[in-house]
C-alpha cells in the first residue's frame, strides 16, 4: 500500500468514527411528525380509506344503471347423423329401401345484442341517490378517523411532554438536596450541625433518587405508548421535541380561551355543523331514505328497449349471407310477486327509523362531548391558575425556610418540608400546564375545528 493510500484510508476512518456518534443519536420527532406518522401507519385510518373506495365503486355501478348493456356472442354446433346398414321400410303396400347414411352439419352464429332500462318505477334514481350519500359517509367518516387518531397522538404527546418535565423537576430536586447534604455534612464536621440532620438529609437524598427512577419510568412508558400509537416499534428510538408547543399563557390568553368557549348552544350548533362524523350520519340517513325508494319501486312496471344482430351459417365464409336484425320494446309488471316487494320495502323503512333514532342520538351524544369538553377546559383553566399561585407561595417558603436554617433560625425539618412543598408545586404546575393544553385540544376535537 503506497503512502498516499494510506493516508486515504486512514482519513475515511476517521470521518466514519466522527460520523458514528452522529448516527446513533436518537432522531427528534415532533408533534406534526408524530401525527403524521400516526395518519399513515394507524389501521383504523386506512380501514376507512378502504371504506371510500368500496363506497365509490358502488356509485359508479350506480350511475351504471342509466348506461345501456351491450353484450356479444359466438356459437359452434355440430349435428352428426350415422346409420351403419341399409333398412327397408314398406309404405302403402310398396317397400322401400333406406341406404346407409352418414352425414355431418356444422353450424356457426354470432351476434351482438344491447339493452336499455327506460323506466323502473325510479329504482336507478334512489339507488343512485343511496349510493351517493353512502359514499360521502364513507369519505367524512374517513376524515372523522383522521381527526380522533390525531386527537389521540396530542394526547399522548403532550403526555411524553410533561412526564419529561416532571423528570427534570425531580433531577433538579435531587441536585439540590445533594447540594444542601454537602453543605450539613460540612456544617456538621465543624461541628455547628448535629449528626441527625446529615442523616436526615442522607434519607431524603436517597428518596430523591427513587423520585427520579420513577419519574423516568413514567416518562419511558408515556414514550414507548405514543411509538407504539403512531405505529413505531419499541426498538427505535426518538427525542421527543417540539419548541412550537407553548405551555406559557398570559391572563388575557386564558381569558379569550374562556369567552371563546362558553356558550354551549352556540358551540353545539358549530360541532353539528362541522363534525365530520355527525355529517356522516346525516348522510347514512339521506342514503336509508333512498333506500325506502327504491323498494317501493318494485310496486311499478319496468321499461326496457333491446336490439340485436346477429349472423348465422353452416360455412364460417358465408355467415355473412344469414343476416338478422331485431329490436323493440318490452313491459313487464310483477302483478302479485308473493310478498317479496312489501317485505322489502318494510325492511329499507325499518332501517330508516333506525338511521333517524342513530341521528338523534348522535346530536345528543355531540352536545354532552361538547358540554364535557368544556367542562374539562375551564376546570384546567382553574387548575392552572392555583398552580401558579401554588408555585409563587411555594417558593417563597422555600427561600425564607432556606435562609431561616442557614442562619440557624429554623431547622431542617422545616426546610425540607418547604422543600417538598416547592416540588410538588413545581410538578403541580407542569401537570397543570399540559392538563390545559390538551384540554384546549380537545375542545378543538370535539368541536371538530382541525380538519387532517
Amino acid at each position: 500500500m503506497t503512502h498516499h493510500h494510506r493516508i486515504l484510508g486512514l482519513t475515511c476512518s476517521s470521518l466514519i468514527l466522527l460520523a458514528l456518534p452522529l448516527s446513533g443519536q436518537p432522531k427528534v420527532l415532533t408533534l406534526d411528525q408524530a401525527r403524521q406518522y400516526a395518519l399513515q401507519r394507524n389501521i383504523n385510518v386506512l380501514q376507512s380509506q378502504n371504506a371510500v373506495d368500496a363506497a365509490a365503486a358502488n356509485r359508479l355501478a350506480a350511475q351504471g344503471a342509466y348506461l345501456p348493456s351491450l353484450s356479444t356472442s359466438a356459437g359452434w354446433n355440430r349435428t352428426q347423423t350415422n346409420r351403419k346398414q341399409a333398412t327397408t321400410t314398406v309404405i302403402a303396400g310398396q317397400p322401400f329401401e333406406f341406404p346407409e347414411i352418414f352425414n355431418v352439419t356444422n353450424s356457426f352464429s354470432t351476434g351482438l345484442d344491447a339493452g336499455l332500462t327506460i323506466f323502473d318505477g325510479l329504482r336507478r334514481e334512489a339507488s343512485l341517490s343511496s349510493a351517493s350519500s353512502a359514499e360521502v359517509s364513507a369519505e367524512q367518516r374517513a376524515l372523522w378517523a383522521r381527526q380522533t387518531i390525531a386527537n389521540q397522538v396530542y394526547a399522548a404527546y403532550f403526555n411524553v411532554l410533561r412526564t419529561q418535565q416532571l423528570v427534570k423537576v425531580s433531577e433538579e430536586n435531587l441536585k439540590r438536596d445533594q447540594r444542601q447534604l454537602e453543605r450539613i455534612t460540612e456544617s456538621n464536621r465543624v461541628g455547628a450541625l448535629s449528626l441527625a440532620d446529615v442523616y436526615r438529609q442522607q434519607s431524603q437524598v436517597a428518596q430523591d433518587e427513587l423520585d427520579v427512577i420513577k419519574a423516568q419510568n413514567d416518562f419511558d412508558f408515556a414514550k414507548a405508548d405514543l411509538l407504539a400509537l403512531i405505529g413505531f416499534g419499541a426498538e427505535e428510538e426518538y427525542e421527543v421535541s417540539d419548541p412550537g408547543i407553548a405551555v406559557e399563557f398570559s391572563e388575557e390568553d386564558l381569558a379569550t380561551t374562556r369567552e371563546k368557549y362558553s356558550d354551549l348552544a352556540t358551540l353545539t350548533r358549530q360541532a353539528l355543523g362541522a363534525r365530520a362524523d355527525y355529517v356522516g350520519t346525516v348522510e347514512d340517513f339521506n342514503a336509508a331514505q333512498a333506500d325506502v325508494r327504491a323498494a317501493r319501486s318494485g310496486y311499478f312496471p319496468r321499461v326496457s328497449a333491446f336490439a340485436g344482430y346477429s349472423l348465422s351459417n353452416t360455412e364460417i365464409s358465408t355467415l355473412s349471407d344469414n343476416r338478422s336484425l331485431n329490436w323493440g320494446l318490452s313491459l313487464q309488471w310483477n302483478l302479485f310477486d308473493n310478498f317479496q316487494t312489501n317485505r322489502a320495502l318494510e325492511a329499507a323503512t325499518v332501517g330508516k327509523r333506525n338511521a333517524e333514532v342513530t341521528l338523534t342520538q348522535a346530536e345528543r351524544d355531540i352536545s354532552v362531548q361538547v358540554k364535557k369538553a368544556m367542562l374539562l377546559l375551564e376546570s384546567a383553566r382553574k387548575s392552572l391558575d392555583v398552580a401558579r399561585k401554588g408555585l409563587r407561595s411555594a417558593q417563597e417558603d422555600r427561600r425564607i425556610a432556606e435562609e431561616r436554617y442557614n442562619l440557624g433560625a429554623g431547622t431542617l425539618l422545616d426546610l425540607l418540608v418547604a422543600n417538598a412543598g416547592l416540588v410538588s408545586s413545581e410538578a403541580a404546575r407542569i401537570n397543570a400546564a399540559y392538563v390545559y393544553v390538551a384540554a384546549k385540544r380537545n375542545m378543538e376535537y370535539a368541536l371538530g375545528e382541525r380538519v387532517y
